[in-house]
């Protein structure tokens, strides 16, 4: 037989299409064709799967090879298809039987030499393929963990084509040989794996970076906005003088956090998959990411784009996590007016000509500022140079639609000199408060169990104000504020989901005149 084929998963952002990858030998001048809109690294494979047949002990046909890629309307890129070209061929040409592999979905890029090779996006590639009814894939052995991740999946991790061919064929594994003399080089068979240059790296609790909560000097207030933040998933502005600790209380954000369910684990994970950003031997992202962006990163970075094929940006890496803008105003205004979408959606859009990709961005903002270009702006006046045209353009680089859409506004005061240099035996650990937290996450959840929605942060108003009542008279105060226009339509939705964090924070059933307060007095900045 001169035809087979078998399957394999393109992606498209951080989903999975599957591909079905044909192989046709014809008489004629040996040639070799890949069609189905490759990119330049999978038009390459033509040299990469040759080389690996040969030098793994195979005979290449002589023949006219053509390699169809299904649908040929999808972009194909990258080089995880060629384990799978490889097997297609060969079993065109009667190496390999074609009924074993085309039930088979292979992923993986092959050297010359015959090894295979890790690439990215593996989990959400089984994923896709459970879902189209695959029950047995084959991936290069270091990502056969994230591949196993996916249940009902059975998983074959293969090192070299040599021992695929002998698993395919029933017969005993093959010694591998080593690849050199020279001594193994580290992380050399994770190369595959990771992607330099994104600008922003995710950063999980546990790692070097992430210090106590009980390390912060004074702040109260902002701790305890801190803990509404993480309870109920309420976007946060910290703004101070240099040097109060906003990095300090961002940095620690993450350790409050509660660990991510199964469900979330898994959509963080395909995104860090795609990125190129799983630790090694960790197949699994169990706690919330972390992500900081300097200011001077571009759109794409922030968003996620970029030319060619489009890579989730820092919103889509801290999905389910902490976004983490330090010196907020000194990013672009169309970077930080860009997050005004995903911060009411949970996703962004990105267009382009040959179509328009959705990445998941359910993450926590936390914006950090300083009051003026030199940082000691104060009502009292004491020690500014900016003149007060320099302050409000400053102030003004965060839009007034951005703002709105945050939940939390704090003012952080300079730190005393007994609040750094007196030890403060009443400051609560990162566990203490971490507790609180997932209890309230707790008590959210179960009165949000068969609604869509997770946290208090995603509640639409509507909701909030038909279906779950507040004490009588509890939005009094709230109502007030608006007539008087200072709080638009948008702010009082917002003022009742963090008035019902502080409920769940404080043990009630519904929040009161107090609660609402609280809501209103974080959200002023006052």
């Amino acid at each position: 037989m001169a035809f087979a084929h078998t399957g394999s998963v393109a992606l498209v952002g951080v989903d999975g299409v599957v591909v079905e990858v044909q192989a046709d030998l014809e008489p004629g001048v040996s040639a070799f064709t890949i069609v189905g809109l490759p990119d330049k690294a999978l038009s390459e494979a033509r040299d990469r799967v040759r080389a690996a047949v040969v030098n793994s002990g195979e005979k290449w046909p002589q023949r006219k090879l053509t390699v169809g890629l299904s649908p040929a309307s999808v972009p194909k890129s990258g080089s995880g298809f060629d384990l799978a070209i490889a097997c297609a061929v060969l079993a065109a040409a009667d190496r390999l039987d074609p009924a074993v592999i085309a039930r088979l979905l292979l992923i993986g890029e092959l050297g010359l030499d015959g090894r295979v090779r890790p690439v990215r996006g593996v989990l959400p590639a089984v994923l896709a393929a459970s879902d189209a009814g695959y029950q047995q894939v084959v991936v290069p052995r270091e990502t056969a963990a994230e591949a196993a991740l996916v249940p009902g999946m059975v998983v074959s991790g293969v090192r070299s084509l040599r021992e695929l061919l002998a698993l395919l064929g029933g017969e005993a594994p093959p010694e591998e040989e080593p690849e050199s003399e020279e001594p193994a080089l580290p992380g050399r068979a994770l190369a595959g794996l990771s992607l330099p240059g994104l600008g922003v790296r995710g950063r999980a609790v546990g790692e070097a970076g992430c210090g106590d909560l009980a390390d912060v000097a004074g702040q109260y207030e902002a701790r305890r906005a801190l803990e509404i933040a993480a309870a109920g998933g309420h976007h946060l502005f910290l703004k101070g003088p240099p040097g109060a600790g906003k990095t300090m209380l961002a940095e620690r954000l993450p350790g409050i956090l509660p660990p991510l369910t199964p469900e979330e684990a898994l959509e963080v994970t395909a995104v860090h998959s795609v990125a190129g950003l799983l630790p090694a031997g960790r197949p699994l992202v169990q706690r919330a990411p972390y992500c900081a962006p300097h200011h001077s990163t571009t759109m794409p970075a922030i968003v996620g784009g970029g030319s060619g094929l489009p890579r989730p940006g820092a919103v889509s890496l801290a999905h389910r996590g902490v976004l983490f803008l330090d010196e907020a105003p000194e990013f672009p205004v169309r970077v930080l007016d860009a997050l005004r979408q995903p911060l009411e959606s949970g996703e962004v859009v990105i267009a382009r000509s040959a179509g328009s990709l959705r990445l998941p961005a359910r993450f926590l903002l936390l914006l950090a500022a300083n009051p003026c270009p030199c940082g000691r702006w104060s009502r009292r006046g004491e020690g500014c140079e900016c003149s007060p045209t320099m302050v409000t353009r400053y102030q003004a680089r965060l839009s007034g639609p951005l703002l709105d859409r945050v939940d939390l506004r704090v003012q952080v005061e300079a730190v005393t000199r007994m609040e750094l240099m007196d030890r403060d035996t009443t400051a609560e650990s990162t566990a203490t408060v971490a507790a609180r937290v997932l209890a309230a996450r707790d008590r959210a959840a179960a009165r949000l169990r068969d609604t869509p929605w997770r946290t208090n942060g995603e509640v639409p108003g509507h909701a909030l104000r038909t279906r779950w009542r507040l004490e009588p008279g509890a939005c009094s105060d709230a109502e007030r504020e608006m007539e008087r226009g200072l709080l638009t339509a948008r702010g009082l939705d917002r003022v009742l989901r963090v008035a019902w964090t502080a409920a769940d924070l404080g043990g009630l059933d519904r929040p009161g005149r107090d609660e609402v307060r609280t809501a209103l007095a974080l959200r002023s900045g006052l």
